[in-house]
């Protein structure tokens, strides 16, 4: 059987729903409700900013770099068909007038001289322990020289290994006991004649040597010696410093001797004689639109193997070719320039300047100043600014004294 059902009522078609639209209020609450939120976040995980700083120290100036050449007041000396040379100064030491600096061997002599001196003092020497050890009676004067020579000797290894002392000092002293007891020697055994005949052979061999030997002193009261040339010395020197033009110095500079007064053919530079305390630097500068002011002093980093700051006084200056050539003089010691003739350089005016953050400044009565805290106390300190770099003032205070590196200033 079929089952019959009513009919159902026909059911429409649903229409699609319009979407609500956020209303201008509803945005607006949205918007502020962000803002504060981000408002909230940014003051409560952002530090606060700082209240206080502390006045620091620094320099302030210009600074100009370039190439220099260092002049010194310095004389070589040579020699000419020499074949050796015996160095008796010590390399880079003061030395004065008298004072011998080494002996030149000339061309022609031979070593074998040499050779016969030494066997002509060894038999000397084997001979005097003989007639020594052939003594019966105590010689009390000949043991006290003996144990002078045995105690500097002594001291001398003890400096050697480590002790302190004057090394030059002690060889000195040894040397002048070696002399005493030699000359003891020479006198107690006088009348030996195989002694005598040793001497003589031994004197004879010295003026042999010394036909073909130039002994060479110095003439100055004081100087610094030195064994060391680069040739600049014959035609650069303190008295003709300020002749050359920047391209000549730049020529020096790239290795080109000084064309003047160059060493003669076949002599050779035995030494050189440096005047202590004064010296010369010709700086080609890089910022050739500088006008330096004659008389005007500057302290100079001299950049080499062991860098060296020195204050200078401007001679004179010249600019040809863009390339501007300043002559300046120093009155320093030589020794950190004495084997440097070319190096890089700056040039600089530095003042000592207090530097404090840009928001420590405050205007007072239309001065600007720092204000000074400490403790519980503050106060207003009137101030010249200097320079602004880097977000920092560089500052001076009017009234002197009353500022100073280390002090808390407030920040605004």
């Amino acid at each position: 059987m079929y089952q019959m059902n009513p009919p159902q009522p026909a059911v429409p078609p649903e229409t699609p729903q319009e979407k609500k639209r956020l209303s201008v209020p509803q945005i607006m609450l949205i918007v502020l409700t962000i803002a504060f939120a981000a408002w909230y976040l940014i003051t409560t995980l952002t530090p606060d900013p700082a209240r206080f700083a502390t006045i620091t120290a620094d320099t302030i100036g210009s600074r100009y770099t370039g190439d220099c050449l260092i002049v010194r007041n310095e004389s070589p000396f040579d020699a000419e068909g020499l074949s050796s040379v015996e160095y008796i100064a010590e390399e880079g030491t003061t030395v004065y007038r008298g004072t011998t600096i080494c002996n030149v061997y000339l061309s022609g002599f031979s070593t074998r001289e040499l050779t016969t001196l030494q066997e002509y003092r060894d038999q000397i020497k084997e001979y005097q322990i003989k007639l020594l050890q052939n003594e019966i009676n105590t010689d009390a004067w000949m043991e006290k020289l003996e144990s002078e020579v045995m105690t500097r000797a002594r001291e001398v290894r003890e400096i050697i290994s480590g002790a302190r002392g004057n090394m030059a000092n002690q060889e000195n002293l040894l040397q002048a006991a070696i002399l005493a007891r030699q000359s003891y020697l020479r006198e107690k055994y006088s009348d030996d004649q195989r002694m005598t005949r040793l001497y003589d052979d031994e004197q004879s061999q010295l003026q042999r040597i010394s036909s073909w030997t130039k002994q060479y002193v110095s003439m100055l009261d004081s100087a610094v010696v030195s064994f060391y040339s680069d040739g600049y010395e014959y035609g650069l020197n303190n008295q003709n410093y300020d002749q050359f033009s920047p391209a000549e110095v730049r020529a020096m500079i790239n290795g080109q001797k000084p064309k003047e007064n160059a060493l003669a053919k076949g002599k050779t530079t035995i030494y050189r004689m440096v005047q202590d305390g004064q010296w010369y630097v010709l700086m080609l500068i890089r910022d050739s639109g500088w006008n330096p002011v004659e008389g005007a002093e500057y302290d100079l980093k001299l950049e080499n193997f062991t860098d060296t700051t020195v204050r200078a006084t401007v001679m004179s200056f010249t600019r040809t070719g863009g390339e501007l050539e300043v002559r300046l003089s120093v009155q320093d010691s030589v020794q950190p320039v004495l084997y440097v003739r070319a190096c890089t350089g700056v040039l600089g005016d530095s003042k000592a300047s207090l530097t404090v953050p840009a928001r420590a400044i405050y205007t007072q009565d239309n001065m600007p100043g720092v204000v000074v805290v400490d403790g519980d106390y503050e106060w207003f300190i009137p101030v010249n600014i200097i320079d602004r770099r880097d977000n920092m003032v560089y500052i001076a205070a009017i009234q002197q004294g009353v500022l100073f590196e280390g002090q808390t200033v407030r920040l605004f």
